[in-house]
């Protein structure tokens, strides 16, 4: 069958992107779901930096290649051997597939799978094949999903059954922003009542940490972004504390505010600074965690002799430390339950054909999440 899908040709693009339209709408050949797999009418597909940063080449992906990571839709076929899902399900994709067989899966961490992570790197999906083809040539999957699309094969172990009361623009946020921000909070740093936490960059991710770290009941929250709407978005959601992140004097102020530093502090900005600036400003004994994606080239500074006669933790947070299966279920509850108010996250929503458009406000901090209605 075909599909109409958002083909990335070139990379990297520079901006505006709106001008120089990375993205083409292109009528593209779906084959029909192999062993294991599951074919998805794509209901709803959120903009992300991880998309954008294939496009502008600061984490190198093969093209040709159909983006989107963070996504939600319909079951339409099944491949054979899958069992467990049938035509009409409401699924989130999940952009790591767990094999579930390796040491990583075995040990409970399916973030970290290595045929997974494997076959992203590549283009491929679980099973090492490409099921997209355009004018009889493979076409390369992001992260083994390719969202942006009418519609998508993807193995079944990207995807997680959702109730069909959830509205599919808000369930595509659980895939990404939701599972890696409130992961990093609960899973990772693991925050508790009464504590105290820090997110810098406040884009949707960062966002879902936030209204994740009230979740779990901290103290004090503090937001830390370049964009003043974003910070005052922060607030509306709960922060307790607002700095502005190009401030010289940031870092002693917020170490001031709070006593001599958060309990635990998260980067999302994707930065080396911004990871730098998260550790000042963790108090003796915290842990700093960091889920944004920084360049592969990125370094950073690091005092071990602070990181031994501190204490300190220092730790990588990646799908938000999640097990997707049970995670996602668990935090679409507390949505239904009024305490996690993902819906806030959504600033704007488009169609496949602005699409350009929509990466051109993410890249200039215009939006929050920007959802594509399919």
């Amino acid at each position: 069958m075909t599909t109409r899908a958002a083909v990335l040709t070139r990379a990297p693009v520079e901006r505006p992107f709106d001008e120089t339209r990375p993205l083409s709408i292109e009528t593209v050949d779906l084959a029909e779901p192999g062993v294991g797999e599951v074919r998805v009418r794509i209901k709803a597909a959120g903009l992300c930096h991880s998309d954008l940063s294939v496009i502008d080449g600061v984490r190198p992906r093969p093209v040709p290649m159909v983006l989107g990571h963070e996504a939600a839709g319909i079951v339409e076929a099944l491949g054979p051997g899958v069992e467990d899902l049938a035509p009409g399900d409401h699924v989130v994709m999940v952009f790591v597939p767990s094999c579930g067989h390796c040491m990583p899966c075995a040990e409970g961490r399916p973030a970290l799978c290595e045929p997974g992570n494997r076959r992203n790197g590549e283009g491929a999906l679980l099973s090492g094949a490409r099921r997209l083809m355009w004018h009889g040539e493979p076409v390369h999957h992001h992260v083994g999903v390719s969202a942006f699309a009418e519609r998508a094969v993807l193995s079944r172990r990207s995807l997680v059954k959702v109730d069909a009361d959830l509205p599919f623009e808000i369930a595509a946020l659980f895939g990404c922003a939701v599972l890696t921000g409130v992961g990093a909070v609960v899973n990772t740093a693991g925050v508790k009542a009464g504590e105290s936490v820090a997110v810098i960059g406040l884009g949707g991710v960062g966002l879902a940490a936030l209204i994740g770290a009230v979740a779990a009941g901290a103290s004090r929250i503090v937001a830390v972004d370049l964009t003043p709407a974003k910070l005052e978005k922060a607030r509306e959601l709960g922060a307790t504390d607002a700095f502005d992140a190009a401030d010289p004097a940031a870092i002693e102020a917020i170490r001031a505010a709070t006593g001599g530093g958060v309990d635990h502090a998260l980067e999302m900005a994707g930065s080396a600074r911004a990871l730098e600036m998260a550790f000042a400003i963790t108090r003796r004994g915290g842990s700093t965690v960091t889920a944004g994606l920084a360049p592969p080239a990125a370094r950073m500074a690091l005092s071990p002799l602070q990181l031994v006669a501190e204490e300190r933790t220092l730790k990588g947070s990646y799908v938000g430390s999640c097990i997707p299966a049970r995670d996602i279920p668990r935090f679409v509850a507390l949505y239904k339950a009024g305490r996690l108010p993902v819906d806030r996250l959504m600033t704007s929503t488009g169609t496949l054909d602005d699409i350009n458009e929509g990466f051109e406000a993410l890249a200039a901090g215009r939006t929050v999440r920007h959802v594509l209605r399919l």
